[in-house]
């Protein structure tokens, strides 16, 4: 069965929001704030996390954050009233899942908890917006997080993450073509990476799996499919 941590400090909504969660077959815990969701996912190992985003001490993302510090592969999802609040950006720099308005559309939620997947964060290198946002809206349909870059500086800070993979563009502004995708190898070494291109017209650049543009999305899907399998010890 699976198991989820609800982080709110507004108990009434979540408890509420927790009733249906259950009622769908899952088990939820409840935590107050911060420092309570800390302590549990200590000794309980969940299958997703729900945060509200401003709360009294600790807000979403660090709530986000210091969870990660214990559970790195914890899908996290994160809901608001809020929808332009500043402190959205430092939530989705932390690879969420997904950003839910309140009030909390039900289904979307019930899939969205259903589908997701521990350890199923990819780093997407992309420049161009539309494609990166459309990426991350399909993994996000199979169950993955996204955490996002659109240079070679913005992939410095996807170093506090763990993701499982990467997709990466050989060109992105701030460096010469495969700078990004040198930097990413840097951070984490061992890291499987796709290759994605729309100026690359030799061989494919070295033996990492290559997609030229435009590519099938089915076919990129598939290939982060098989390296989610492939991790020992990974399940859904």
């Amino acid at each position: 069965m699976r198991r989820y941590l609800f982080v709110d400090d507004n108990r009434e909504f979540a408890e509420n929001l927790a009733e249906i969660v259950r009622d769908h077959g899952a088990e939820v815990d409840l935590a107050g704030g911060g420092a309570e969701a800390v302590a549990l996912v200590k000794r309980t190992r969940y299958h997703a996390l729900l945060t509200d985003m401003r709360m009294p001490g600790m807000g979403g993302a660090l709530v986000v954050h210091e969870v990660r510090r214990i559970d790195p592969g914890l899908p996290a999802l994160v809901v608001t009233a809020y929808v332009a609040d500043d402190a959205l950006e430092a939530a989705r720099r932390e690879g969420l899942l997904a950003v839910l308005a309140k009030p909390v559309p039900l289904p979307a939620l019930i899939e969205l908890l259903g589908s997701a997947r521990r350890d199923g964060l990819v780093a997407v290198i992309e420049d161009d917006q539309r494609l990166s946002d459309n990426l991350c809206e399909a993994l996000r349909g199979r169950g993955f997080a996204a955490a996002t870059a659109a240079s070679v500086l913005e992939t410095e800070r996807l170093g506090a993450l763990q993701p499982f993979c990467g997709l990466a563009d050989l060109r992105v502004p701030g460096g010469p073509d495969g700078e990004a995708l040198r930097r990413l190898g840097e951070q984490f070494p061992g890291l499987p990476v796709l290759v994605m291109s729309g100026i690359h017209t030799g061989p494919p650049p070295g033996p990492a799996p290559f997609f030229r543009k435009p590519f099938d999305t089915a076919e990129l899907l598939a290939a982060v499919e098989r390296l989610h399998a492939s991790r020992p010890g990974s399940r859904r």
